[in-house]
């Protein structure tokens, strides 16, 4: 006869309740994981899909996802010439805020060269960029549909193909243009700004041939490292490898998300643990004079306090399950992109068994305090 189990049906409706609150936890921490792991694909799937080795930038930056780049446009021109490059190309990133069927969609625009690094990657529907001006590529996010028009800064583009799951570091759908198109939106200034700039400084042109940073594919057997060293030693100039760029990416520009999401994690399950000893405790005690009965007896304390683990443990699997299930059939509609992977979610499974046993010290303390002569009284 199975104690814990006989224990659970005799409090089955006090039992089922706790795990029902349990698996709300533990599904909202399965949410938390799979956001900071959504915030991760998503910081780098812009990166990855631009298959660049390096990223040459403005000289003492970072990179133009970390802080402001600019580079003089006919700097592809002299890193092309590089020995040991096998393509480079341009690229121009802005944020942009765009009026669309009476919404206002926060987008993230790339402006890149038609046949050259850093244009749109794999489309799922559509054809990709064929003409210099007004032609776009839109993330599905975005909600556009291809032929649909928008507009963007001063001028209109039509969507002409679909890519998917790509999204800025800040959740952004992406647009691709093309860097003419880029260029226009984010240095070229109004008219009348121009006239004013042109009054204050007479001579002066202002020019909008300026990109946010080079991407380099080396030859075969060319080392990337050795081309940052190289890069680097030019002082208007700086270069990081693929692996430095998604490092920047990771670590800093998220860092604070990961902190306060694994920060949120833990008290929840501090929370968890909390909640599992009190109800270990207080069915522990409501059992006293069956547990004095089975010391009376002759129970070994070892089936008693296998009862109270048992029931901790049955406690958390069966949440944890409900949570699982919980988060699998609703993870599609969270806001931002949420990546469930079988490596966290056995994690989380151990951690689980390990608060289910932390959790019930308290009452297998309290059940081997139990006097034996407790039974016999009134």
């Amino acid at each position: 006869m199975n104690l814990a189990l006989k224990d659970i049906n005799h409090n089955l409706g006090r039992f089922l309740l706790t795990c029902v609150g349990l698996s709300l936890l533990l599904c909202i921490v399965l949410a938390m994981v799979g956001i900071y792991r959504g915030l991760i694909v998503e910081a780098l799937g812009l990166v990855r899909a631009a298959q660049a080795q390096v990223w040459v930038v403005e000289g003492g930056t970072r990179g133009p996802f970390a802080e402001a780049s600019r580079l003089a446009g006919d700097t592809r021109e002299a890193i092309a010439a590089q020995w040991g490059v096998a393509a480079a190309g341009s690229v121009a990133y802005q944020n942009v805020e765009a009026l669309h069927r009476g919404q206002m969609k926060r987008l993230l625009v790339v402006g890149a060269e038609i046949s050259r690094l850093g244009q749109a990657p794999a489309l799922v529907e559509g054809r990709p960029i064929l003409r210099s001006r007004y032609e776009a590529i839109a993330d599905r996010g975005a909600g556009l549909a291809i032929g649909e028009k928008i507009k963007l800064g001063r001028d209109t583009f039509t969507v002409v193909g679909l890519t998917e799951n790509l999204v800025g570091s800040g959740g952004d759908p992406v647009v691709f243009v093309t860097l003419r198109d880029a260029q226009r939106l984010q240095f070229a200034v109004e008219p009348a700004a121009a006239r004013r700039d042109a009054a204050r400084t007479p001579g002066a042109v202002a020019s909008s041939d300026t990109v946010n940073a080079v991407l380099v594919r080396l030859l075969p057997h060319v080392d990337p490292k050795q081309f940052v060293q190289a890069v680097s030693r030019w002082k208007h100039l700086s270069a990081l490898t693929h692996e430095e760029q998604e490092t920047v990416l990771s670590r800093s520009v998220i860092e604070r998300a990961r902190r306060q999401i694994g920060l949120f994690t833990s008290l929840l399950l501090v929370v968890s643990t909390v909640i599992i000893g009190l109800i270990i405790y207080t069915m522990t005690l409501d059992k006293k004079k069956a547990i004095a009965t089975l010391k009376l007896i002759g129970a070994p304390d070892s089936r008693i306090v296998g009862l109270i683990i048992q029931q901790a443990l049955a406690m958390g699997v069966i949440s944890y399950f409900v949570g699982l299930a919980l988060i699998h059939s609703i993870y599609g509609y969270f806001p931002r992109r949420l990546v469930l992977e079988m490596p966290d979610a056995a994690t989380l499974f151990g951690v689980v068994l390990l608060v289910c046993l932390l959790a019930s010290a308290l009452g297998v303390r309290v059940a081997l305090k139990i006097d034996p002569a407790t039974a016999l009284a009134g």
